[in-house]
């Protein structure tokens, strides 16, 4: 089980090993896509101008002395430091490919900013490098802020530096909202862009309708985007869950991390940047066998080209249709499609609002307990909450999930 931290929890991270794979039921990819890549990786690492405390990061595959094919990568609100992806950046460097991690600040400035500090960093590393980075083949991903951050800044490097006219996609996780993108924009790309949107059933921070506005409304073919939802799961007690953080986690990685997402990059980069039709089986399969099957006793992925709403816009932390959405006027027609609540098991929070603890009732079975605040940063993850002392929290208003192999629970609650 992957385990969530905040920031308060950092001092504690020297007791856990990065980047280690840790399933007591699966092994990684032995071979194909997903397997791990047999290049060295090697990591320059200099000055960000626009956050002076934290540098830039390009990993690439050492070994090969010519530039190579680039993804650029938008990370989570807070999370500025690589070793929260860093699975996945040093799996894409052995790969053979270059991924470029941009920090940005989460405080004192505006969504603008951050979009700019991103854009600026990525065009930094392109242009100060370019016999690693070769920018006629790129791809643009990233998760939560940044997986809403990908469409617009794609956009950019796209139209106005012509980055990846000899391939280009992007691939945005469980997005926020979208911002500095028009829709006139967004029905603009050109036309040989590809688009892997995924998002994770159990997400309970952004709401599933930002996805599925943005793939709804792209002009990209469905022949070249496929919309993928991960579901949750559990088995002989391990439980593979879902949720806002996958794949940004801190420490042991495990099937859910290789085989619904790593593999998916690994498809969609060989068929972008190589023409594999193979690749694009796996990424872009249209819900082929080769892209949804996981490993026998794991849910599938599901994959689909006319995503719709399931969950109520309550369940979730930041709402399609809230006012701070610039595009919340695209909202309207998926709001009002049929929602299926989620499981009703009369688990209750109390007291409510908290001051120190939080108790709950009619628990059942074994539970997993993640606590968030409202921007979607995590506060607690862990197998008990009633004895944690929350005092410190600030004021305000936090989710709480609680997810056992019976059903999956997602309280609002109150800290005075």
């Amino acid at each position: 089980m992957k385990l969530l931290f905040s920031t308060s929890f950092f001092c504690c991270l020297a007791f856990y090993s990065f980047g280690q794979y840790n399933d007591p039921n699966f092994s990684k990819p032995a071979s194909g896509y997903g397997a791990d890549g047999a290049h060295t990786v090697g990591v320059v690492s200099f000055p960000n101008p626009y956050f002076a405390t934290e540098d830039i990061k390009i990993y690439y595959p050492s070994d090969i002395p010519t530039k190579v094919p680039t993804l650029f990568y938008s990370h989570a609100f807070g999370g500025n430091f690589p070793s929260h992806v860093i699975g996945l950046l040093n799996f894409v460097a052995k790969k053979g490919y270059a991924i470029v991690f941009v920090p940005y600040q989460t405080t004192g400035v505006s969504v603008e900013n951050r979009y700019e500090n991103l854009l600026e960093g990525f065009r930094k590393a392109a242009r100060d490098y370019p016999a690693i980075i070769d920018t006629t083949k790129v791809g643009f991903l990233g998760h939560s802020f940044g997986g809403g951050a990908t469409i617009a800044n794609a956009y950019t490097c796209f139209t106005q530096n012509n980055w990846g006219q000899n391939g280009r996609f992007m691939h945005p996780s469980a997005p926020w909202y979208s911002f500095n993108i028009s829709q006139a924009e967004l029905q603009s790309f050109p036309a040989d862009t590809k688009l892997l949107m995924e998002i994770y059933d159990d997400d309970v921070v952004n709401d599933h309708r930002m996805a599925i506005d943005i793939f709804t409304n792209i002009n990209i073919s469905t022949d070249e985007k496929d919309f993928i939802t991960v579901k949750s799961d559990t088995l002989n007690g391990y439980i593979y869950a879902a949720g806002h953080d996958l794949p940004t986690n801190y420490t042991a990685f495990d099937a859910l991390d290789y085989y619904a997402y790593y593999r998916l990059i690994d498809a969609l980069c060989d068929y972008t940047f190589n023409g594999n039709l193979a690749g694009k089986a796996v990424a872009l399969g249209n819900g082929s066998a080769s892209q949804i099957t996981m490993p026998a006793g794991l849910k599938n992925l599901v994959q689909t080209d006319v995503p719709v709403v399931v969950y109520p816009e309550s369940k979730y932390g930041f709402a399609c249709s809230s006012f701070g959405n610039p595009r919340n006027m695209y909202c309207g027609t998926l709001t009002d499609s049929k929602e299926i609540a989620p499981p009703q098991n009369n688990i209750v929070a109390y007291p409510n609002p908290f001051n120190t603890k939080i108790q709950l009732s009619n628990l059942q079975g074994t539970e997993i307990f993640s606590l968030f605040n409202k921007l979607g940063q995590p506060i607690y993850f862990g197998k008990s909450i009633s004895t944690i002392d929350f005092s410190y929290l600030p004021t305000d208003v936090y989710f709480l999930t609680i997810l056992s192999n019976k059903a999956t629970t997602t309280l609002r609650i109150r800290k005075d």
